[in-house]
């Protein structure tokens, strides 16, 4: 007889990577509805304004915010590169400071109770109201680069530092077991248990450094070819010329997108063959 094993009704199991039809169809799904509803708010808000007749500097036709994006695509572009450089340049220093102080904190529990207290104050202080002091004492440029690092920091700092304090205690008694060294233990153990925690401070930190760099700029308020879309938005405002506003905004929003799609992309594709926050339900 065969075994329950060797049953040709049996489907095989699925090997890591593998989906099912269901899992396809569900994925498909996920996307659809969204653009969907995305598309039916669109046309709603198209079909309110023309029904209703309203002027463009009360509320502007999604027609007339693309034809606006379009019309105004070379000062834009050019302001969506600048705050994005700066929010580059605010999230790379909030990942290594975060990153860094946390390997140190883990180190050094002395200097976790002297410095971890600051950090959370830093992070509560709103930072609409860091910036103006920031711009009084540092360049125009760095000061808005900081005010995108303060509002990313914390979370990478406090992510990482909670991975590194959870490591199982089992495998830490193992590892000292084995006489391995506090490098060893930390390389080889705490960080890849950390992982996940880094990432997922990460993705919260790459949003916030773009919205640090945002309120940084409105705070600035410089005029020029330099300027970033905030600043645009809000020159857009003082002249009414809210299609352009709507469009500034639309950039912005989907810089967002993507700044969280670029990180949750490489958090899927670094945990993928082991984490279970990555692995698939089928697996």
């Amino acid at each position: 007889m065969n075994s329950p094993q060797d049953s040709p009704l049996q489907a095989p199991p699925l090997s890591a990577g593998q989906t099912t039809p269901e899992s396809r169809v569900l994925r498909l799904v996920r996307i659809l509805l969204p653009v969907a509803v995305l598309a039916m708010g669109i046309a709603a808000w198209e079909l309110v304004v023309r029904l209703n007749e309203l002027p463009p500097y009360v509320l502007p036709a999604p027609s007339a915010v693309f034809r606006t994006l379009i019309a105004d695509w070379p000062v834009l572009s050019q302001s969506l590169l600048t705050t994005l450089v700066t929010t580059l340049e605010g999230f790379v220093a909030a990942a290594l400071g975060g990153v860094g102080l946390a390997l140190l904190f883990n180190q050094s529990k002395w200097l976790e109770y002297s410095l971890f207290p600051y950090a959370v104050i830093l992070q509560v202080t709103p930072v609409i109201a860091i910036a103006p002091l920031l711009l009084i004492y540092l360049p125009q440029q760095t000061a808005v680069i900081v005010c995108a690092w303060i509002v990313g920091f914390f979370p990478v700092l406090s992510n990482t530092t909670l991975g590194l304090n959870s490591v199982d205690r089992n495998l830490a008694g193992l590892f000292s077991l084995y006489g391995a060294s506090r490098l060893q233990t930390l390389f080889y153990l705490k960080l890849p248990a950390a992982l996940p925690y880094i990432l997922g401070g990460l993705r919260i930190a790459g949003g916030l450094s773009l919205i640090g760099a945002v309120v940084a700029e409105i705070a600035a308020g410089s005029a020029g070819a330099g300027s970033g879309l905030a600043y645009r938005i809000a020159e857009s405002g003082y002249r009414l010329n809210i299609p352009r506003m709507f469009a500034a905004l639309l950039l912005l929003s989907a810089a967002g997108i993507v700044i969280y799609g670029l990180l949750a992309l490489t958090s899927h594709l670094v945990l993928r063959r082991w984490h279970e926050s990555a692995l698939g339900k089928e697996n």
